[in-house]
């Protein structure tokens, strides 16, 4: 038995290297694709018996929580996130103010955060919260989540953007640097914690326009999406090496994509197109990273990913999130045994579809220890759920999860 107590840090990157720490590391709300909508936070925190208090919504998209240092203490909690000021709709994160969800639960918002009701009853929100510019997402009414807008709702028949101005967007601010850098530095001093950069949009090598509008391009014109990934590339390695020139060695990992490239049930393209127009931007990234940082580099994809694992392992990534086991062909014991001495599996930990909203806790906690008992083995693996906690989730099931993961997360695993 590993009887030395490690730091978080310690036992987070112990584990992406894939050897066995003190115990299976946790993550929650480290990063926008681990963490909890404000509405199940809420519910979580009055369950615990923790401070009354609204709940801040740090990412408007998701309408995800910010998860505090009492919940990150309660759960031992081994990961927190750097986040840039602004992540999406133009909604700078500062000075927040009361706001109501749909079901009245008090929550905290940007003070630029205001949204038109249409004659539905649906939340429009213009980008900025400014309603002289155009509509960037609508939440349906009685929703949870803010879509992006359909091509004919809200805007004209997509066209592609012209290269020359994608070359000219996507650059990190000295303001941005600067934020982050604090943020990171502060977290350094005051918490052992391993730390997370999301820079989603500023790195990877994102599309345009809506999946559907990007999947009809990457099948109708591939030399434009080679040439934008091409493009995406220039900017993130001019990027990564601000950033790496600001917040040096106090982050140890960093979300390079988050883009899905499969449904449930398959993928959205073949192998050999990932191969072709893919794979070469992302192991340049990977290679840039690894090669100038001590950072580990983390992507998120979500679905049927089994025919572009073996790329997607190849391309150099250290860690997969959310590792969606109930996706067609996505078998845990497989994904192990084939790929458990290459990559870290990130999640999951509990489906946050079925079992963890809509099963009893016992379910959960047997959920829970048998994707421990798969997965933890030689290390390689930090728990979390599959993708976000989602709205109305029993907060006694996200208990049974996260105190399951820490009881029977001690190494050797049984």
């Amino acid at each position: 038995m590993n009887s030395k107590k490690l730091t978080s840090k310690e036992r987070v990157l112990k584990s992406i290297n894939h050897e066995e720490p003190d115990r299976v590391p946790i993550d929650l709300g480290g990063t926008i694709m681990t963490g909890i909508m404000a509405h199940a936070l809420d519910r979580l925190r009055k369950y615990l018996g923790l401070s009354s208090k609204p709940v801040k919504v740090y990412e408007v998209f998701q309408m995800l929580g910010e998860v505090e240092m009492d919940i990150v203490e309660r759960f031992e909690v081994d990961v927190l996130p750097v986040e840039p000021p602004v992540q999406f709709f133009g909604l700078r994160r500062e000075n927040y103010k009361e706001w109501g969800l749909w079901d009245k639960t008090a929550v905290l918002m940007p003070d630029k955060f205001n949204v038109e009701v249409d004659k539905d009853g649906n939340w429009l929100l213009h980008t900025g919260g400014d309603p002289g510019k155009p509509v960037e997402a609508k939440m349906p009414k009685n929703g949870y989540y803010f879509d992006m807008p359909s091509v004919s709702e809200y805007s004209q028949d997509f066209i592609p953007p012209l290269l020359e101005d994608i070359r000219k967007e996507n650059h990190i601010s000295t303001q941005e640097l600067e934020y982050m850098a604090e943020r990171a530095e502060n977290l350094v001093k005051s918490t052992d914690k391993a730390l997370v950069l999301n820079q989603w949009g500023k790195i990877g090598i994102s599309g345009v326009g809506s999946v559907e509008n990007f999947l009809v391009l990457l099948y109708s014109d591939k030399n434009y999406v080679r040439d934008l990934f091409k493009i995406r590339t220039e900017t993130a390695i001019k990027n990564l090496e601000k950033i790496k020139r600001y917040l040096k060695n106090n982050i140890d990992i960093i979300a390079l994509e988050g883009a899905d490239y499969a449904g449930q049930d398959r993928g959205f393209f073949s192998p050999e197109i990932f191969e072709e127009i893919f794979f070469p931007y992302l192991e340049i990234q990977n290679k840039w990273i690894h090669s100038n940082t001590d950072w580990k580099t983390f992507q998120h994809c979500c679905g049927s990913i089994v025919n572009l694992l073996p790329l997607i392992v190849k391309t150099g990534l250290d860690i997969l999130n959310p590792v969606q086991v109930s996706a067609a062909g996505m078998d845990e014991k497989w994904l192990k045994k084939t790929f458990g001495s290459d990559i870290t599996f990130w999640g999951g930990g509990v489906d946050t579809q079925k079992t963890l909203p809509f099963g009893s806790a016992e379910e959960v906690t047997e959920e829970v220890r048998k994707r421990i008992k798969t997965f933890a083995p030689g290390g390689g693996f930090v728990f979390n759920t599959i993708h976000n906690i989602q709205q109305g989730t029993p907060p006694e099931n996200i208990v049974a999860a996260f105190d399951t993961a820490r009881k029977f997360g001690i190494y050797p695993i049984k």
